[in-house]
């Protein structure tokens, strides 16, 4: 059985940043590069023909910036993972790229293992992020909270596996330890989103844990 190999498309305005992001997709079996654009104009009119698994988006582009490209995208291509690009940990862009749908993002100075592993877990339905960003989401979505809690709607079962999720389980592990397969992960996972009323993992997590 082949395995299907991830998508990928950068955008990425620093000409030697993008190619050195394309050296290191480009040198990785499992992922392809479908492209790589310079602008947010650049890859909205671009990515929905390419409709890669994954965007690397540049959070700071000239323009229109990376939070606005992914907005306009998101709205074109829901199920589109975008892993924003950034020269530090800017907190507030990173939580507004998060709340416009972005499943993640990335340090601009990370290694090249890193940024693959980064890909690749998005694509298996990780996120990547830190404790400052999950902790301002959660406050996000305590502000935002109805006054019953949602969580009481979640079944036993749906209660465990984002538990474990939430303790930084990967699906392949959830599964083993509640001797279930990875797509009836992926399913509880759907059906937790549904309802807490959420968009991703990321978000059912940061609710979860607010």
């Amino acid at each position: 059985m082949t395995t299907k190999k991830k998508t990928v498309v950068i955008v990425e305005d620093d000409l030697r940043l993008q190619k050195h992001l394309i050296e290191i997709i480009k040198a990785a079996g499992d992922i392809t590069l479908l492209g790589a654009v310079s602008s947010a104009e650049e890859a909205e009119k671009k990515i929905p023909s390419l409709y890669p698994d994954v965007v690397l988006m540049d959070i700071n582009l000239p323009g229109k910036s990376g939070i606005d490209c992914i907005r306009g995208l998101k709205k074109r291509l829901p199920k589109l993972e975008v892993v924003m690009l950034t020269a530090y940990e800017e907190e507030d862009n990173i939580f507004r790229a998060l709340k416009e749908g972005a499943s993640g993002y990335l340090i601009k100075s990370s290694n090249s293992n890193d940024i693959l592993e980064a890909i690749r877990d998005v694509f298996a339905g990780e996120s990547p992020f830190s404790g400052p960003i999950a902790r301002k989401m959660a406050m996000y979505f305590r502000e935002e909270k109805d006054a019953q809690d949602e969580r009481e709607t979640l079944s036993p079962r749906e209660t465990e596996v984002l538990k474990l999720l939430a303790s930084g389980y990967i699906y392949k592990e959830v599964a083993d330890r509640l001797d279930l397969t990875i797509p009836t992960v992926r399913t509880y996972v759907k059906r937790i989103c549904f309802k807490l009323h959420v968009r991703s993992k990321v978000e059912a997590i940061i609710k979860y844990l607010s």
